[in-house]
């Protein structure tokens, strides 16, 4: 007998090298599936799962058949079906239970390390079990030492792997690590193991019967067909998950980018592709769409009183009762375009539109008003909702939108109703304003703004005691607007405030040239009035014109004065500390107050032309008598405008009135056309820039 310590005499490094790359490249794939275990959401993580046990049992396994193949034997072997099977089965399950263990739950270290020493027992068993497939038909035996060393060190290489490649992804895990270890876990097992493997024979020549060894080639041949096979298949079902993923991936960018992170409903690109969807349809179907802009009344109120946070609460809560609502409505879209505004779809089918619409709305109205419940705290909102429908209010998405948000503003002015729908009589004026006002802010930057000076005139002579200025704007496509028309939206808008200043500032620069050196009134509106930098700004366009503050007459109403009192005589003090003279304009149309001519130092009363109508001529006499006699009383001149009639001149000189203005004396015109009729000449240039803030 002849004892062998080994069982294989020679071997082939081209197989054996080919078996340590596939390993390699088995254990690199292995690596990157397994950390996409924990990295899917739970619907993929059981195809990762599945992905990484075949890729990982079909990498021990085959590294173990292949690295066999590299060894020739000095005596014929065979191996048998069954155990080589069990050993593929035992590699892939034995994988899965480790890994399962490793990436789920908590992820803690202990975790980590009891998985991977599932997996180097998984690696240790399927190498014996393959082993034991081999028929030498002769006794064999193992060095139990280096049996045990194997499977310490694949066990232990196991664990480092799992350990570095499972760590949660704050803990930067490392795949080329893990694919290392995992390689080195697999070859130095199989190495160390063939090594403990010894068999004793008789030095007689042994034969193994030719079946055997078909047999033999006929696994071997299977193996690397099953290798091949579970590779296309890693991959195609690698790519399938990928794939898979991609698509969840685009469809979560996909809900994202079309819906509101705060409510949850669609947002305003969502409406647009829904909105035109539905006027498709509308069309085709002949039927009608309402829609309806929702605005949360006050709501600027609840974030500064309350906070944000109860604000984002009242946004959200809103949100859920208008999903709830879309989704017991059929046909009903509503999305959230931005702050505290949503906007509402609604496809009227029925034969009784105006009903169903009147009921879509109020249930909306419901919705949006309902008190909503912060502990013992309960917050109110109120909205407003302005409503058009398709095709009767519009034929395009844009202007059915700006025809709803017509009705919204109205609703939000009118006291007794939360609801208007769009019509075209009232809103088109509320368009015309909109569009008229968008043009005031740009129309100091194309500098469209000019003054006209209106003659004041001394009775009865006739002499020009100074010009009123007068704003006038040149529209680019209507011409002279009217100030009628644009004054009360640069009050409204406060744009008064840069255009008044703009005013200011030209008036100076034009007076300071006029020869006789006349006054020149300004108009003060009571938006400017109660701003405290009017001083400021008064004392400015006389420094930069020259002009000094006697010439210089503000014009106010009644109304100005009784806006913030205390602040408006702070400032007619300062204006008459620096010499600018004040007149009382409309005087009689106001509250007509004896204690404003007594309590604020003006310098001038204004009588309104509606003295001079309506009542006899005795009347009249005797009614600008008593207006002189307050001013004598309280130190002040008086000046009659709106004289129109040579009837009215006389009825002024008859009772005793020495100032009046009027298209009678003379209609407001440019400086140059004043300067043609040599009521004054204007000398050189400007005396000073005409500068003033620009409108943004």
């Amino acid at each position: 007998m002849i004892h062998s310590p080994h069982l294989f005499a020679e071997h082939s490094p081209a197989l054996i090298g080919l078996a340590a790359l596939l390993c390699l490249a088995g254990s690199w794939a292995t690596s990157r599936f397994f950390q996409r275990i924990a990295n899917s959401g739970d619907g993929l993580r059981a195809d990762w799962l599945l992905l990484t046990s075949v890729s990982s049992g079909v990498t021990i396994w085959c590294t173990h058949f292949v690295a066999m193949l590299g060894y020739h034997a000095d005596m014929p072997i065979g191996i048998a079906w069954a155990p080589t099977l069990v050993s593929l089965t035992i590699a892939v399950i034995g994988s899965a239970a480790g890994f399962t263990v490793a990436v789920l739950g908590d992820r803690t270290g202990s975790r980590r390390a009891v998985g991977g020493a599932i997996v180097g027992i998984s690696i240790a068993t399927m190498h014996y079990v393959g082993m034991s497939a081999m028929r030498t038909y002769t006794p064999v035996s193992w060095s139990v030492p280096i049996v045990v060393l194997s499977v310490v060190l694949g066990g232990g290489l196991s664990i480092a792997a799992l350990h570095i490649g499972g760590r949660p992804t704050g803990e930067r895990p490392r795949s080329n690590a893990m694919a290392l270890l995992y390689a080195l876990a697999i070859l130095s097992l199989h190495f160390t193991g063939m090594w403990a493997f010894s068999i004793t024979h008789s030095g007689n020549a042994m034969t193994l019967d030719s079946s055997i060894d078909r047999d033999s080639e006929s696994v071997l041949a299977v193996a690397i067909a099953i290798m091949a096979l579970a590779t296309i298949g890693a991959g195609m079902v690698g790519y399938l998950i990928d794939g898979s993923t991609r698509a969840a991936a685009l469809e979560r960018f996909r809900t994202l980018a079309m819906h509101d992170s705060l409510t949850g409903l669609p947002n305003r690109t969502s409406l647009g592709e829904r909105l035109e969807l539905e006027i498709i349809a509308t069309r085709e179907s002949s039927s009608r769409l309402s829609l309806a802009v929702i605005d949360i009344d006050g709501f600027k109120e609840i974030n500064d009183l309350r906070g944000h946070p109860v604000g984002d609460e009242v946004l959200r809560t809103l949100g859920h009762r208008m999903t709830s609502l879309v989704d017991a409505s059929p046909g009903t879209f509503i999305a959230r375009i931005g702050g505290d505004e949503f906007v509402a779809l609604h496809r009227l089918e029925s034969a009784e539109l105006q009903e169903e619409l009147d009921a879509f709305l109020r249930e909306l109205l419901d919705v949006s008003s309902a008190p909503i419940e912060f502990g013992s705290d309960v917050i109110r909102p109120q909205a407003s909702i302005g409503a058009a429908i398709f095709p009767e209010d519009a034929t395009d998405a844009e202007t059915l939108i700006s025809n709803a948000d017509l009705a919204l503003y109205r609703a939000k002015a009118d006291p007794y109703s939360q609801l208007c729908l769009y019509d075209p009589a009232i809103d088109e004026r509320t368009r015309s304003r909109q569009g008229l006002l968008a043009d005031l802010r740009e129309a100091m930057v194309r500098d469209e703004f000019l003054l006209h000076y209106q003659v004041q005139t001394a009775l009865p002579k006739g002499d020009v005691l100074g010009y009123e200025a007068l704003l006038r704007w040149d529209h680019p496509k209507h011409g002279l607007v009217s100030p009628t028309e644009f004054i009360p939206l640069a009050e409204s808008s406060r744009l008064i405030v840069t255009i008044g200043a703009w005013v200011l500032h030209q008036a100076c620069a034009e007076a300071v040239r006029w020869d006789p050196p006349y006054r020149v009134s300004v108009n003060v509106s009571p938006v400017q009035l109660s701003e405290p930098g009017l001083v400021d700004t008064v004392r400015a366009a006389l420094a930069a014109s020259g002009l000094s503050a006697d010439r210089l007459e503000l014009e106010m109403t009644e109304t100005a004065v009784f806006n913030d009192r205390d602040q408006v005589m702070r400032t007619l003090v300062e204006l008459k500390a620096m010499g600018v003279g004040l007149a009382l304009d409309d005087f009689g149309v106001g509250y007509s107050s004896l204690d404003v001519l007594r309590s604020f130092p003006f310098d001038r009363l204004k009588i309104d032309r509606s003295f001079l109508t309506g009542t006899s001529p005795q009347q009249t006499i005797e009614l600008i008598q008593t207006v002189l006699t307050l001013g004598r009383t309280f130190g002040m001149t008086v000046i009659a405008e709106g004289i129109e009639t040579p009837e009215q001149r006389d009825l002024l000189t008859l009772a005793g009135c020495l100032e009046a203005q009027g298209f009678l004396f003379g209609r407001p015109s440019s400086p140059d056309d004043i300067a043609r009729t040599g009521q004054f000449r204007r000398s050189g240039g400007l005396a000073a820039p005409i500068i003033g803030e620009r409108p943004h």
